[in-house]
């Protein structure tokens, strides 16, 4: 929040001078921490770097949104549809992913630590360089198929499956 805060301090001193920094029209990531989401759609929707944290995102629409570097961290996202979502360097630990559609997402560097899976849909995840542990990688090499269409990396492959 701090940083919040030195941003807006340093646009407004901008203001004074009568010019805004080059970077002012950046905008800023926005933040649905501990938000009541259930059933919002998010599709095809630009939030890279966006805060889900500790939201309930069940029932929730991702499809073919950008939430590069977005923090998902301890949400529930049970049946949420995440399919060709590119999840690439989110934080995702501790997430529901329960009954949810991952057809086709991209999880590059993905944290997924202690996130459950239980009927999900991976087919043509990219799962390359993503954290998970040994339990989770069983788990999702059983149902691991396909082949992703913007990375063209197959699923098992991404996942290290045997």
């Amino acid at each position: 929040m701090i940083w919040r805060s030195l941003l807006a301090l340093l646009i407004c001193i901008g203001c004074w001078s009568g010019s805004l920094p080059a970077w002012a029209d950046w905008t800023m990531p926005m933040s649905f921490s501990n938000a009541e989401l259930k059933g919002q759609d998010f599709s095809h929707q630009e939030l890279q770097a966006s805060e889900f944290s500790n939201a309930n995102l069940e029932l929730t629409n991702f499809t073919d949104a950008d939430v590069r570097g977005a923090v998902f961290s301890a949400s529930v996202m049970t049946q949420a549809i995440l399919h060709q979502a590119d999840l690439t360097d989110a934080m995702a630990d501790q997430v529901k992913f329960d009954g949810a559609d991952l057809s086709d997402a991209v999880l590059v560097n993905t944290i997924l630590l202690r996130s459950t899976f239980t009927n999900v849909n991976i087919t043509g995840a990219d799962f390359s360089d993503a954290i998970l542990d040994r339990a989770q990688i069983r788990e999702l090499c059983q149902i691991a198929s396909g082949v992703n269409s913007k990375t063209g990396m197959a699923t098992r492959e991404s996942l290290g499956c045997q």
